[in-house]
């Protein structure tokens, strides 16, 4: 299960200096979107992962891949490949900002996600001050709607 709350960031602070953080490459397609199947690139991992409709909690199964699987399969993906780097900021109360800084047609969107272990937890959580408007139920946010669209959703 996957409960997660996700932000807009217009601007970092000053204070957040992405080279101490950890990061990694992603690279991402969709075969599906109803239900979500995607293929993603991970670094040097690969994987084939089904996501349940939902907002804030969704069903998430992720399946490894070899990097042939791969490189067959995201050929075959509809729309846009989702390519971005995400920033993994450690957080308050032992949680993790996944921030996530999109390339390519994106180029310039920054989305924070947090992942939650409940949704009391997700629900009663106070974002920092930098960050922006919580788009977690905005579904033109979801990498998966942003993979068909024609138009950045900001």
């Amino acid at each position: 299960m996957e409960i997660e709350r996700k932000f807009l960031i217009e601007s970092l602070p000053d204070e957040i200096d992405l080279n101490k953080y950890p990061k990694r490459n992603i690279e991402q397609g969709y075969l599906c979107t109803e239900p979500v199947v995607r293929v993603r690139r991970d670094n040097d991992n690969y994987y084939l992962t089904y996501k349940s409709k939902g907002m804030m909690v969704r069903e998430e199964y992720n399946l490894p891949l070899t990097r042939e699987a791969y490189a067959s399969l995201i050929k075959k993906s509809d729309g846009n490949i989702i390519t971005k780097t995400r920033y993994e900021i450690p957080e308050k109360d032992n949680l993790t900002i996944e921030l996530d800084i999109f390339e390519g047609k994106y180029a310039g969107l920054m989305l924070a996600e947090v992942e939650f272990e409940n949704e009391n937890d997700a629900l009663a959580y106070i974002p920092p001050a930098w960050f922006g408007k919580d788009v977690t139920n905005n579904p033109a946010y979801h990498n998966s709607n942003m993979a068909k669209s024609t138009s950045s959703p900001c």
